[in-house]
């Protein structure tokens, strides 16, 4: 029988007329080991949908919607160190036995945040596409502490009009995965998201460096990268910034932009199976 939960982490009991709104909604499938499933930024758990059905068959499946997202309620500012926060929560009040981590994207950066801190919370963890620091792969000259929510290029997505949004949206879509059946449903994550959340949310993305911690995490890591539009130039991105991890194991997925799980579905399957077992 499917056993599906909503969980809120921070949930208040209602008969005291008043709650506190969640970092995100997590939905359970399946028993087993426990497996927490992380989406990229602005994705929801549906992102997981084809890797749940089959894992959840030999797993307890704890697939994550984040705030802001889906028809998930936004939260204020910082976003992110909540969602870090809320994550650590959930698997300590739910005790969980070290849950293994598969995080794609925002996910994935997620999980080596996690895994740098709470160094005995987690058994493993499976990167997706995810870099320890998205803002020094965007911004030449990257530096974090310049970084502010006020800035021209956050204010421009802020405002801009909904046609505009929406063209955004789809040409952001058409880069990021190249099975093109897949493409309306990642522009409509975008157009579905709370607008501050997409635009903040980010911005706490790009602040967010984790290059030098990562060389605190002491559990197993997998990453599983894509290799589009250039296999060379993505493996010298991911060794320099992945330079402080030991023992990282790398497969490297051809023929594949940032949503692996959509452009080659087979190939991230029998990996994932392979690295869970």
């Amino acid at each position: 029988m499917k056993k599906v939960i909503i969980v809120s982490v921070f949930l208040l009991l209602t008969t005291l007329g008043y709650s506190q709104k969640s970092p995100f909604k997590a939905e359970v499938k399946g028993k087993g080991k426990a497996v927490l499933f992380l989406p990229g930024f602005s994705c929801t758990a549906e992102v997981w949908k084809e890797t749940v059905e089959e894992l959840s068959k030999e797993y307890e499946c704890h697939v994550f919607t984040f705030a802001g997202f889906g028809d998930v309620p936004a939260i204020d500012s910082p976003w992110l160190s909540k969602i870090k926060e809320g994550l650590v929560n959930y698997v300590k009040e739910n005790k969980l036995d070290k849950p293994i981590v598969v995080g794609h994207s925002l996910g994935g950066t997620l999980g080596l945040w996690m895994s740098s801190s709470e160094q005995e919370l987690f058994e493993k963890l499976i990167v997706v596409d995810a870099l320890p620091s998205v803002g020094a792969l965007m911004i030449p000259g990257f530096d974090a502490s310049t970084i502010t929510y006020d800035n021209p290029y956050s204010n421009n997505l802020l405002w801009m009009g909904e046609e505009d949004f929406k063209a955004m949206a789809t040409q952001t879509a058409s880069f990021m995965s190249l099975n093109k059946e897949k493409h309306g449903q990642i522009r409509d994550w975008i157009l579905k998201a709370d607008r501050k959340t997409y635009v903040y949310g980010y911005t706490d993305l790009l602040k967010l460096d984790l290059r030098e911690d990562v060389k605190n995490i002491k559990i197993p890591v997998v990453l599983l990268a894509a290799t589009y539009p250039n296999k060379e130039m993505v493996k010298a991105n991911y060794e320099k910034q992945y330079a402080l991890l030991k023992g990282l194991e790398v497969f490297y997925a051809d023929d594949s932009a940032h949503f692996i799980m959509y452009d080659q579905a087979e190939w991230f399957m029998t990996h994932l199976k392979e690295q869970l077992n």
